[in-house]
């Protein structure tokens, strides 16, 4: 079995990497079957979004603090989990971004895209879906759009819907909106285009994150879902993505 290794540079996850060379030694990424991430969640979106042309499937193991995308880490029976792990298929949203200077911008997010301020004074935001205006102005801090993979992080702390991966769904959240009080965010399919224009981009600048990618000084947002990029990830069978997902819905 030829592992490429993907870990954090913490003491933990470090230890847990040599455990594992001992019996699996690190091959390139070229020759690889499957790349192992050893960390927490950052880690697995370095893996996500790290060069991987072939689609190599993921394994995550929980090296680091919250690890909702990953595995227990148990150096013994490698071989064994990663042949009887279930897989799952993700695709990320592609986020196009056109700065205040006209420049346009790229980035790939698989947790989510979120729009925040960048100023002392609220965003206001216009929001389209498919060309059609939803929302003629958003006064808030931010706004986000997430995956169903990150429902659980950002979004969920923003007071967002947590989504199943079989929804094919996308939750559209607003960060601390001032204007209109009431509205909470929406629940958009994930076939449809989401643009979110910057009023008074000038006065009120915005920032727009793509996981760990940033743009600053944004007029729009543009972000659909990638047909062209998916990875794959494998589960314990104990530890299904979607069964996770499922319960962390009933958390108290």
């Amino acid at each position: 079995m030829k592992i490429f290794y993907i870990a954090t540079d913490s003491d933990n996850a470090q230890d847990c990497l040599k455990q594992l060379k001992k019996d699996y030694p690190a091959s390139s990424l070229e020759e690889a079957e499957i790349i192992i991430a050893l960390g927490g969640d950052g880690t697995m979106l370095e893996a996500l979004h790290h060069d991987n042309p072939n689609n190599l499937p993921i394994y995550g193991m929980n090296c680091g603090s919250i690890g909702f995308l990953m595995n227990p880490f148990r150096a013994e029976d490698l071989a064994k989990r990663l042949d009887e792990a279930h897989d799952i298929e993700i695709n990320p949203l592609k986020m196009v971004v056109t700065d205040m200077d006209g420049k346009q911008h790229e980035a790939l997010a698989f947790n989510e895209v979120s729009l925040l301020r960048q100023t002392r004074q609220a965003a206001k935001i216009n929001i389209k879906i498919d060309d059609v205006e939803r929302l003629p102005e958003l006064v808030c801090d931010g706004i986000l759009l997430s995956t169903p993979a990150g429902s659980t992080a950002y979004n969920l702390s923003a007071h967002g819907p947590i989504i199943p991966l079989s929804a094919h769904m996308l939750a559209l959240t607003p960060i601390s909106a001032f204007r209109p009080r009431r509205w909470r965010g929406a629940l958009v399919p994930w076939q449809h285009q989401v643009t979110l224009s910057i009023i008074n981009s000038n006065k009120r600048p915005v920032s727009a994150t793509a996981d760990s990618t940033e743009i600053r000084n944004v007029e729009s947002v543009t972000i659909c879902k990638s047909d062209e990029t998916s990875r794959t990830l494998l589960f314990d069978p104990d530890n299904n993505l979607e069964e996770r997902i499922l319960k962390e819905q009933f958390e108290v």
